[in-house]
Order: structure tokens, then C-alpha cells, then sequence
């Protein structure tokens, strides 16, 4: 059995935004992606707020035992072609969310926290379609932020903006970030 890894790495956007952290101008960072490459560019691990999950652990579907991926990578590779869980002998899979399934209440709460304390919302890369993860910035609106949506095209929240730029992410995001004052 092979496994694919393409080796994703952090990006100039997720750099950008490692200067916004230390010039402690950055609350939090929501994102939906699985990939860790917030906290593989540098990013303080508990800002980070996966509202769908890692693909970097495993969660046993028994008895919720949350494990470094990387033990069930091995196992495989030495042989064992379904690794169960070493607590309970339950199902393993990514600790991510799949179709169907509730998202972490702890995370979500702790997004809506962030998104009702910010002064400025930054959307990055995002439609802003996935329900309920888009809650966050009519939610940040409402407690009076100003909204920023950076993405490649328009998403279905811009009527909540107070500024929109589509263009490359990679590109204009170390702007944005390079001209931000704590």
C-alpha cells in the first residue's frame, strides 16, 4: 500500500499572518482547512481554531481516543492493515469531519468567542458558504468589527464587508498584513 503525501507547505499568505501574531494583532485564526499549515508556518497552536478538524491525528469512533496520526501511519507500514484503537479496539479515522457528521462544540464555541471580541474580521480564501463555520463573520459584524474578505472571487458574504479584495491570496495578503498596526 502507498500513501500519496504531497508535502503541502505554508504559503506567503500564512506567513503574512504569522506578522499580524507577533505584533499581537491577531486573536485567532478560524480555518476549515485540515492541514495544519497555520501551525507548520509558526502559528502559537491554541489560536488556531480547526472548525473541521486535522487530518494530522486520529479519532476513534468508539471512545473519541485522539492520537498522532503518525502512530497509525506506522502500524500500517509494519503490517497491520486496519489499525484499531489501543484503548477500546474501536474504528480509527482522521480527526476530521465528514459529511453528516456534528463539528467539535468546544471549536465552534471558541471561534464564535474570537469572532465576537475582534475589532477587524479578516476572511481569507473562503466562500464563505459552509454553514455553520460562515456564522462567524455576520457574528463578528454584529458585535461591531469591521470585515475584510480577501478570496479569489466573490463569496456569499460580501454584503458584510467593509472592504473586498479578490485577488491572489499569496500575493496580496503580505500586504495586507505588512501595512496592519497593532
Amino acid at each position: 500500500m502507498k500513501w500519496i503525501n504531497n508535502n503541502p507547505q505554508p504559503n506567503d499568505g500564512h506567513r503574512a499572518l504569522i506578522a499580524l501574531e507577533r505584533r499581537n494583532a491577531l486573536v485567532a485564526i478560524v480555518t476549515q482547512n485540515v492541514d495544519e499549515l497555520h501551525q507548520q508556518a509558526g502559528h502559537n497552536p491554541e489560536k488556531v481554531f480547526e472548525v473541521h478538524g486535522t487530518l494530522h491525528r486520529t479519532c476513534c469512533w468508539g471512545c473519541k481516543d485522539r492520537r498522532p496520526m503518525t502512530e497509525a501511519l506506522a502500524r500500517v507500514q509494519a503490517g497491520d492493515p486496519d489499525p484499531k484503537c489501543e484503548l477500546c479496539g474501536g474504528i480509527l479515522k482522521s480527526d476530521t469531519i465528514l459529511f453528516g457528521q456534528s463539528l467539535d462544540q468546544d471549536v465552534m464555541q471558541q471561534a464564535m468567542q474570537a469572532s465576537s471580541e475582534c475589532d477587524v474580521f479578516l476572511a481569507v480564501g473562503t466562500s464563505l458558504s459552509v454553514f455553520p463555520a460562515c456564522n462567524t463573520l455576520p457574528r463578528a459584524k454584529s458585535c461591531g468589527a469591521k470585515i475584510v474578505i480577501v478570496n479569489g472571487q466573490p463569496t456569499e458574504m460580501d454584503m458584510y464587508a467593509d472592504a473586498i479584495i479578490n485577488a491572489p491570496i499569496s500575493e496580496v495578503l503580505p500586504q495586507i498584513c505588512g501595512v496592519v498596526k497593532s
